[in-house]
């Protein structure tokens, strides 16, 4: 208790002790950054000194899969700096084989100990997708949240257009999800890591009033 204590209240972990933190102890720090986002209760940070420490090598602790939406600034939710997360932007968080990759060189040849897919309220492609926009390459992107447009169709019994911020809430929630699933069945590398305990993959739903992440584990 008192490791994990001293592990939240600090706001410069160095590079051995990330390197040691456990999953649930990576999961802790991100809810703990947030709350400190939320409460604006923030660290100032020496950006240059840790631009300079950071190129020496690098152990973040996590690895975040968010949307594309300039809204999210993923370091800054949940009060992290510089050589601290990966982090992988695509508009509607979804996977393909390239986040895939991404994230397995990030848990497996580095030291991400907890994958997290960051979904938020209010997402233009959620609501494209909805909306069934065919456009260029956004055509075949917005193809990967059908799925979870028509899991959420199935039962909802209000109204299903992208003008109902409740339907493409309950969207977005389910393709979080669905990417999680996405994760663990396309990539034996995540799953079996996960399976033996040395990561978690969990998702989180980001509230654009009030800044607050809820935790989906």
């Amino acid at each position: 208790m008192e490791k994990t204590k001293r592990i939240l209240d600090s706001s410069d972990l160095p590079l051995e002790a990330r390197a040691k933190l456990t999953p649930g102890e990576v999961l802790e720090i991100l809810k703990k950054g947030n709350e400190d986002f939320v409460n604006d209760n923030l660290t100032v940070r020496n950006n240059s000194k840790r631009v300079r420490g950071a190129a020496l090598g690098q152990k973040p602790i996590a690895a975040v899969l968010s949307c594309l939406d300039s809204r999210l600034p993923v370091e800054d939710i949940f009060h992290r700096g510089i050589g601290e997360m990966f982090v992988a932007r695509i508009a509607g968080n979804i996977i393909n084989n390239d986040i895939l990759g991404s994230f397995e060189f990030a848990c497996k040849k580095s030291t991400a100990k907890l994958v997290l897919v960051l979904g938020h309220e209010h997402c233009g492609a959620i609501q494209s997708s909805i909306d069934d926009v065919k456009l260029g390459h956004m055509t075949n992107l917005l193809a990967k949240i059908k799925p979870s447009v028509c899991a959420v169709s199935k039962h909802y019994e209000g109204e299903k257009t992208s003008d109902n911020p409740d339907f493409v809430k309950n969207v977005s929630v389910e393709n979080v999800k669905h990417s999680i699933r996405e994760i663990r069945e396309r990539s034996q590398i995540l799953k079996e890591l996960e399976d033996k305990g040395k990561i978690m993959i969990v998702g989180g739903m980001y509230n654009m009033q009030r800044g607050k992440v809820v935790f989906m584990e």
